[in-house]
């Protein structure tokens, strides 16, 4: 039975989801202070972190840099802001995922199962061309520079690293990007951001070798990939 550690302070939302994730079969520990979620951490080992960021006695990203220096396992940030500089220092500080309040109890348990599977086998670090990306501390290096990403250009990154060796739809895409930082994504913003995304992480944008357009399908991940 997989361990599921929350931090939530909130207590009919832990409530709910204990109830939720005890339904899908996970065994759940819930703590709602920082101070109480470091002591557990101390004490148990688990396999994957739901954390709030908004906690009564500081921040859930402290909980996140803890749970890096002591345990390897996946951390999906719980918030209810949609401030994007919130998401972005939670994902450069090595979450895995985030899910904004209120969420649809399917699609977390999707996250969830997403992010075990992911940990379970997946390499940490992706070399694409002169890009270099590192998922387990959310570093994007082009060369010696780092380049910062938004939330949803982020995610967008990973969702390519995730699917090598396939095309991506762009409803694919939609599905997977539908409520990424908090805002609605259509095909018209999906373009955006693949051509924000482009900018940001090839050689020359308008010959693109990173992040290759089927015609008429969709997207593809180029280059010769490289995982350690």
């Amino acid at each position: 039975m997989k361990r599921i550690f929350l931090v939530e302070d909130d207590k009919e939302i832990a409530r709910n989801l204990a109830l939720l994730l005890h339904g899908e079969g996970f065994s759940v520990t819930c703590a709602r202070t920082r101070q109480e979620a470091v002591e557990l951490l101390s004490e148990n080992r688990f396999e994957l972190a739901l954390v709030d960021i908004s906690l009564p006695d500081g921040s859930g990203f402290a909980i996140c840099t803890e749970i890096r220096q002591t345990q390897d396992m996946p951390v999906i940030f719980l918030t209810a802001s949609g401030d994007e500089a919130s998401v972005v220092t939670g994902l450069n500080m090595g979450a895995d995922d985030y899910v904004t309040k209120p969420f649809r109890p399917r699609e977390l348990i999707a996250r969830i199962q997403a992010a075990l599977r992911k940990n379970a086998h997946a390499p940490s670090i992706f070399e694409i061309g002169n890009l270099r990306v590192d998922t387990a501390a959310g570093i994007v290096k082009k060369g010696d520079r780092e380049v910062f990403l938004s939330a949803l250009e982020y995610r967008l990154l990973l969702v390519f690293l995730g699917s090598r060796g396939g095309i991506l739809t762009r409803d694919r895409l939609l599905d997977e990007l539908w409520d990424a930082a908090g805002e609605f994504v259509n095909n018209n913003t999906l373009t955006v951001y693949i051509k924000r995304l482009r900018e940001k992480i090839e050689e020359d944008p308008a010959a693109p070798r990173i992040i290759l357009t089927v015609r008429g399908t969709g997207y593809r991940l180029g280059g010769n990939d490289v995982s350690e």
